[in-house]
């Protein structure tokens, strides 16, 4: 192929560089995938609320959040919150993790809540009339239950969200591809150097679907044989 650097190519696999950006990008997968749940399941609990206001709260919360392309979100927060005051300038690393915890967790709350909904309710009132606290009928009874409709599309969620993290690239984040960006204007080899780029997001999206795998077939095992049910302690109450 007429310009195809071969030795480039394949240097760039084992180029540490772009490696460690590799690094950066499963890094704040997993941050804005664990904070993106906290406040997801807190979203989704709000809009199941009695409270109206709350329920609003919210909904307007989510229509905002996945209404909006998540790169206009971050450009706000990176270079728009600092016109409004000094004291809500944050740096590269804050905005790309303030800006995916917050995209994401949009999107969580609507996985969450429909894994709550899709538990009958006499499971919990079961649950509380066997003398358990609401939250220890939540933890025991209603999520365990609820996991099985969440997994599979918070599967999904999170193979978009390692991808998505490519979009702080915008900011400066030196993430996978970012520094697959610097490296093309360093050495002008533009398709191999993306095309590796490509290569590695797509081993660490297939990584994901095998870890997918085993947690939903762990998740799963309930549909098989229905294990006996282990009798009530006192620190279940």
């Amino acid at each position: 192929m007429k310009g195809w650097n071969w030795e480039g190519f394949w240097g760039y696999f084992v180029n540490g560089y772009l490696l460690e950006g590799a690094l950066v990008t499963i890094a704040l997968t997993i941050v804005a995938l664990a904070l993106g749940l906290v406040l997801g399941l807190i979203i989704a609990l709000m809009r199941m609320s009695a409270s109206r206001a709350l329920s609003t709260a919210a909904q307007g919360y989510i229509w905002i959040f996945r209404g909006t392309p998540l790169l206009v979100q971050l450009v706000i927060i990176y270079t728009g919150l600092p016109q409004i005051s000094d004291s809500l300038r944050l740096d590269v690393l804050q905005s790309a993790v303030v800006g995916l915890v917050l995209n994401e967790a949009a999107y969580l709350s609507e996985i969450i809540r429909a894994g709550i909904s899709a538990v009958p309710a006499g499971q919990r009132e079961a649950a509380l009339s066997l003398g358990l606290s609401p939250w220890r009928a939540f933890r025991l009874v209603v999520l365990p239950q609820a996991m099985r409709v969440i997994i599979p599309p918070l599967g999904n969620s999170v193979n978009g969200l390692l991808k998505a993290t490519s979009i702080v690239s915008v900011i400066s984040m030196e993430e996978l591809m970012r520094r697959g960006q610097i490296l093309m204007q360093e050495r002008f080899q533009v398709l191999e150097i993306f095309v590796v780029v490509a290569v590695l997001y797509l081993v660490m999206t297939t990584a994901w679907e095998f870890v997918q795998r085993r947690i939903e077939a762990h998740f799963g095992r309930a549909y098989g044989a229905a294990p006996r049910p282990r009798e009530l302690t006192r620190d279940d109450r």
